[in-house]
This record gives C-alpha cells, sequence and structure tokens, in this order.
C-alpha cells in the first residue's frame, strides 16, 4: 500500500522559513514523482511543486518560484519543500502526492497524504 505523511506545517511570521517533510512508505521514491500541492480556505487545491522519479526534472508555481525548493532523500525515502520568505497568501493545507514517473496533471497523482497545516501570521 502506499502511504504519504506530510509533517513539519505549523505557525510562522511573514518573511519565515518552514520545511515540509513527505515520508513515504509501500514504494520507491525512484519510481515516483512527487508533487506538492495546497489549498487554502474557500480556494481550489493548486500546484505547488514536482520532482521526478529521476530527480532531474522540477517545477514551481509562479507565486512560489525563487522561493520554494522541492527536494528529495532517496535513502530515508522523504521529499523535502523547503518554504522561505513566507507570505500570508502561503497559508493553506499542504499535501504531498505520488504519480507515476512523471510530473503530470493533478488526476495522475494516485496516492495523497492528509495534509498539514501551514499558517502565515503575524
Amino acid at each position: 500500500q502506499l502511504q504519504l505523511v506530510e509533517s513539519g506545517g505549523g505557525l510562522v511570521q511573514p518573511g519565515g522559513s518552514l520545511r515540509l517533510s513527505c515520508a513515504v512508505s509501500g514504494f520507491t521514491l525512484n519510481y515516483y514523482a512527487i508533487g506538492w500541492f495546497r489549498q487554502a480556505p474557500g480556494k481550489e487545491r493548486e500546484g505547488v511543486s514536482c520532482i521526478s522519479s529521476s530527480g532531474d526534472y522540477t517545477n514551481y508555481e509562479d507565486s512560489v518560484k525563487g522561493r520554494f525548493t522541492i527536494s528529495r532523500d532517496i535513502a530515508k525515502n522523504t521529499v523535502y519543500l523547503q518554504m522561505n520568505s513566507l507570505k500570508p497568501e502561503d497559508t493553506a493545507v499542504y499535501y504531498c502526492a505520488a504519480a507515476l514517473l512523471l510530473c503530470g496533471k493533478p488526476d495522475d497523482f494516485l496516492s495523497w497524504g492528509q495534509g498539514t497545516q501551514v499558517t502565515v501570521s503575524s
């Protein structure tokens, strides 16, 4: 069974940083792309970032480019999202999800975590 568990969320001031973790089990990161998504209250879920199964390809939503960095640790079977220069509009529940090999459409992501809350506020 493919499982993903997010952690690292919390309350942070504007301009601060958080590092989210996505721990995966039941599969290897060598065969799955991992994406980060977020959903703010009253808004649709949106893609934030993704890393391919090879680790050679990453993408970012325009609003987070230069501030967020996605990475992975194969030995730990964990994907990270380093979030710097956080803004109030980054407040959302953040989810990680797995897709086979490639970063594609949201429907391509077959397994999802339960989410972790990120709140950016003074």
